[in-house]
């Protein structure tokens, strides 16, 4: 990449389509999860006009009424009237109920070091972690802001201040950079539902610029470059719509950049949401973002991708590599080897660190919440990948004083 550009990304709101499939397919988990740890389940949820579909194969020793479920999740996103609502909506459901011997043999916390060896990958998959200087928590600084605009849409919406705002929300931010390193905001886009009640469109401008875009860029110590390019609804004769489920179809896991890294670094090709975590392909995107967060927080790079790749069949990682841009202050082979030599990396192993198995009944909704703003880089959650304990001993195993 250029070291003089400019970065766009893109953060959405809990109604926007895609996004409610997730929180309907998480939410999926955390309730099975919640009733028995050890349980396997695949959720995906698809949606349009009037209709839900789930697809869902799991084996626990619990049951689940979907359709309740599915349609509290809707009802709670704010969807409870309209052409599209929790209560009219036709849920369709496909079921594999598998037998409950085929659950997870054990819990990874009760397991010794040798054990974890016989938990394996059951998928091939290939993941990244990234992380960067750009902002406090060591995010893509487009991305960042994109998460703090579109939760500030929510927060104005739900706080009753702009009640004419629908549940159906996106946002964009460009960001210009100089040198390799975020040097101003070059443009801001507004995609936002509005309900019949909402004024005209140049006042809804104005509104969302004192609202929603200053507050956010103060905090930060930010401001719009001039000429202030600020876009809202930018549709040149279209009407100010409320967007979601009756306008355009949604699908789990189909925001995976707004999931990562917002497209400044790479993701893995599966959807995070609607898996449980003894899933390498969600665990292990995890795993690479604590293990890339702990490169920088340690000071050994300004910024760093962490790439792991699992076969199916073994329990580590076959490939563990590290791209530091040149920003690394040793060799990317032995930042590689300090994480190895400092993080257990094994498929078992990931999931008894961050006690996945355990946050569903433990932090109610936790992987439903997990669902929206990013399931990385976030301060709210307290997620126990984005912890830095490690970053010093990854710095001693790098050799670096």
């Amino acid at each position: 990449m250029a070291r003089d550009f400019v970065f766009v990304s893109e953060s959405v709101t809990e109604g926007h389509p895609d996004k409610l499939c997730d929180q309907v397919s998480d939410a999926i988990v955390d309730r099975l999860l919640a009733a028995d740890p050890l349980a396997r389940v695949s959720a995906e949820c698809a949606l349009a006009r009037g209709v839900v579909f789930l697809a869902v194969r799991y084996a626990a020793a619990a049951s689940v009424d979907l359709a309740e479920l599915t349609r509290r999740v809707i009802a709670e996103v704010g969807y409870d009237s309209g052409d599209f609502n929790a209560a009219d909506c036709s849920v369709m459901t496909s079921i594999t109920a598998l037998d409950p011997a085929e659950r997870y043999p054990a819990d990874e916390q009760h397991l010794s070091d040798a054990a974890l060896d016989a938990l394996t990958a059951r998928e091939q998959v290939t993941v990244f972690g990234y992380a960067c200087q750009d902002t406090p928590v060591l995010m893509p600084m487009p991305l960042y802001l994109a998460h703090r605009l579109a939760r500030r849409l929510a927060l104005l919406r739900l706080g009753r201040q702009l009640p004419w705002l629908s549940p159906d929300g996106k946002t964009q931010v460009a960001v210009r950079y100089r040198d390799g390193r975020p040097a101003g905001i070059h443009s801001i886009t507004l995609q936002a539902g509005c309900l019949p009640a909402a004024p005209p469109l140049a006042e809804v401008r104005d509104i969302l610029l004192r609202q929603a875009v200053q507050p956010v860029l103060a905090q930060e110590g930010l401001a719009l470059e001039e000429p202030a390019r600020l876009f809202v609804n930018p549709e040149a004769g279209l009407p100010p719509a409320p967007g979601g489920p009756a306008v355009h179809a949604g699908l789990t896991g189909r925001k995976g950049a707004v999931d990562t890294y917002g497209e400044f670094a790479r993701h893995g090709g599966g959807a995070l949401s609607g898996k449980d975590p003894g899933r390498i392909d969600r665990s292990g995107a995890y795993a690479a973002r604590h293990a890339a967060k702990a490169l920088v927080a340690a000071g050994l790079a300004a910024r760093c991708e962490v790439m792991l790749s699992y076969s199916i069949g073994l329990a580590r990682p076959v490939s563990v590599q590290v791209d530091s841009f040149g920003s690394g202050v040793v060799a990317d082979d032995t930042l590689a080897q300090a994480l190895q030599d400092t993080l257990d990396l094994r498929v078992g192993a990931i999931v008894r660190r961050f006690n996945l198995r355990h946050l569903s009944a433990r932090r109610g909704g936790f992987f439903r919440r997990l669902a929206v703003y990013g399931q990385v880089g976030r301060t709210d959650l307290g997620l126990p990948w984005e912890q830095l304990h490690e970053a010093a001993d990854v710095r001693r195993a790098a050799g670096v004083s």
